[in-house]
Order: C-alpha cells, then sequence, then structure tokens
C-alpha cells in the first residue's frame, strides 16, 4: 500500500502576515482560502487551490501553537520550538492583542466577567466582526484586566511591560482596564454617538490628572482608582455657585473677557449661571464614588447638549471654557484654585473631544 506525503523541512518558521490576519480575523481555513485566491496576490505563482488550502491549513496550526506563547508574550522570547525573528514577535503580538474599536465600543465599562461571553454572538451581529474574532478581543481585554488590575505604578507602563505592546495599544488597553474598574456608564442611548477613541481619551485625561498615582507618581501608587481625597474635596467649589455675589462677579468677568470673541455671547451671557451650575454640581456630585460612573452621561445632558442646541461652535466652547476657568482665579474670596484647575483642566479636554455630532 503506498501513501504520498508532502514534506518539508526548515529552520525558521514560515509565516504569512497576510494569513495571520485571516486567522485572527477567525475565518476557517476554506474561508481563508477562497479570501486567498479571490485577493489575487498569489495569481503570479500559478499555484493550485490544492497547495494554497495546504500551506493554509499549516500555518494556521503553526498560529494555533504559537497561541499559548501569546497569550504570555515575555514567553514567546524564551521559546525553542518556533524560529521567529524578533521583529516578527512583535509583530505577532501586536497583531493578536490589536482590537476592534466598534468591539471595543460594545464592552467598554461593563464588567469583564464570564457571564459577558454570552452577549458575543448579539456583538458580532451588531459589529459584523467574527464570534471567533470577538472571543480572542474579548479574552484578551480580560486577561489584560485581570494581571495589572492590583499593580502598582502606571497603568500604561503595567500594560506595556507584561504584554510588550505600543505605546499606542498600550494606552488603548488602559483605558479599558480604567472603564472596566471604574464602570463608567457608557451605554445609554444618548451616548452613543461617542466612539471607543472619544472614551479613550476622555481615560487618559483621568488616569494623568484624577488617580491616585497622577499626584505624587509614586511606584507604589496604582492609576486605576480615582484618588478619593480629590472627589471629597470637590464639594468646596459649591461656593461658585452658592455665594451669589461670586457667582455674579464670575459672569461679569467671563462676559468682560468674551465680549466680541464668540458669536454665542448673547446666549452665553443668558445662560452663564446654568451652565456654570451644571460644571459646578457634577464637581459635587462626584463626591459620592458610586456617582462617579455617571460623570459623561452628567456631562452630554447637562452641559453639551443646552451647547449644542445654542449653536456653540467648538471655537466658542474652547474660548468659554478657557475662561470660565482662568476667571475663577481673579475671584477675591475664593479659595479652591488647584482643585478648581484639577478639575476643569479634565472636564474642559473630555467635553471639547465629546462636542461633536
Amino acid at each position: 500500500m503506498s501513501m504520498e506525503l508532502d514534506v518539508f523541512v526548515g529552520n525558521n518558521t514560515i509565516m504569512d502576515e497576510d494569513v495571520y490576519q485571516l486567522w485572527l480575523d477567525g475565518h476557517a481555513v476554506s474561508d481563508a482560502v477562497r479570501l486567498r485566491m479571490e485577493s489575487g496576490a498569489l495569481r503570479d505563482c500559478e499555484v493550485s487551490v490544492d497547495v494554497v488550502h495546504s500551506d493554509t491549513m499549516d500555518q494556521f496550526r503553526t498560529f494555533q501553537m504559537c497561541e499559548k506563547l501569546l497569550q504570555s508574550p515575555a514567553k514567546l522570547a524564551n521559546q525553542l520550538l518556533f524560529q521567529i525573528p524578533p521583529h516578527k514577535q512583535a509583530m505577532m503580538i501586536e497583531r493578536y492583542y490589536q482590537f476592534d474599536n466598534a468591539f471595543a465600543r460594545e464592552v467598554l465599562g461593563k464588567k469583564l466577567s464570564k457571564g459577558m461571553k454570552k452577549d458575543l454572538d448579539d456583538i458580532s451581529s451588531k459589529t459584523g466582526i467574527g464570534v471567533k474574532s470577538c472571543r480572542r478581543q474579548f479574552d484578551n481585554f480580560k486577561r489584560v484586566f485581570k494581571v495589572v488590575e492590583e499593580l502598582k505604578g502606571p497603568l500604561v507602563d503595567n500594560v506595556q511591560r507584561h504584554f510588550l505592546l505600543s505605546d499606542s495599544l498600550a494606552k488603548d488597553y488602559a483605558a479599558i482596564v480604567f472603564f472596566a474598574n471604574s464602570r463608567f456608564e457608557t451605554g445609554k442611548r444618548k451616548l452613543q454617538y461617542l466612539s471607543f477613541q472619544d472614551f479613550a481619551f476622555c481615560a487618559g485625561q483621568l488616569i494623568s490628572y484624577w488617580t491616585v498615582g497622577a499626584v505624587d507618581n509614586v511606584m507604589e501608587d496604582m492609576d486605576v482608582d480615582l484618588e478619593k481625597e480629590f472627589l471629597h474635596n470637590l464639594k468646596d467649589l459649591k461656593v461658585l455657585i452658592n455665594d451669589k455675589d461670586m457667582l455674579d462677579q464670575h459672569k461679569s468677568l467671563v462676559c468682560a473677557q468674551l465680549r466680541g470673541k464668540i458669536k454665542v455671547f448673547s446666549e452665553m451671557e443668558a445662560n452663564f449661571k446654568n451652565l456654570s451650575r451644571a460644571l459646578v454640581n457634577i464637581a459635587a456630585k462626584l463626591t459620592h464614588t458610586r456617582d462617579v460612573r455617571d460623570l459623561f452621561i452628567d456631562l452630554v445632558e447637562k452641559f453639551i447638549e443646552p451647547c449644542r442646541s445654542d449653536r456653540w461652535s467648538v471655537g466658542d466652547l474652547r474660548l468659554f471654557l478657557t475662561h470660565y476657568t482662568s476667571s475663577a482665579h481673579m475671584l477675591e474670596t475664593f479659595r479652591y484654585e488647584p482643585i478648581w484647575d484639577r478639575y476643569m483642566g479634565v472636564i474642559k479636554s473630555c467635553i471639547l473631544k465629546m462636542y461633536h455630532d
């Protein structure tokens, strides 16, 4: 009885980046073969479908064997089974941990638990991302969260050190960990216009300026938790709206700075006290940890929507927030400038990022 075998012996692991992407996207071998043939990339080689099928199956098998190592990236460099050059290792790790923004937006702020796995089919249908790819991305989120949530020191650095990711991808994972830990509300209808990158930017601002590690930058501090003392002190800002003379003086100072400089001056002047109350009341609400999760819906409902209905431009908004913040320093009886600047610096950046259609 005779048997034909295809045998290939080599040293370096053969790896096609396009085939790797097809595997990451969750395609079956047959689908991957069809997509490879349709792409025309192999047209000049005049290879048969059987050869492409054999090559695809062989590479998929290699990727599956590498997957355990990719889940603990540091192990990939120290293993001897696969001869993969360092630049290829870096590519494999980076691509394995890359994710679709549409998928990240769906899970942002939710608990990364086993119970959520049952929602992956629905997310796949909604986003058009394959179920296998959704599962890989979700498992990666959960794995990174589990490794770094209790670690001391800067969150982005911890992600980079343990998962060997690029700076930009590590920052995106830091945002996912931060949102999963703080459980910010992101799913309400009025927040649906905001993208993952909008929220990731805001997470970066919160991590950099409002967390425990943002103040003294000691390695023992953590970037995952907002600083409770800072949140507690935000209630002192209520004086800006509770003291009528101070509120009137603040309004006069801002109006003097903006007269003739913004198109919505009359609307701003008429609505100043409501806008100021909104920003200060959001601050005071953050004193209660359970209410922190409503930060983004409060910003949209209480500040962004009123400005949008009066047709403020981004330029008008930037000028208003700049002078609204700085004018508080000219109020003689106002004594909370450091807290005010720390609060408004982040709020201004987040509002400007969130202010779009």
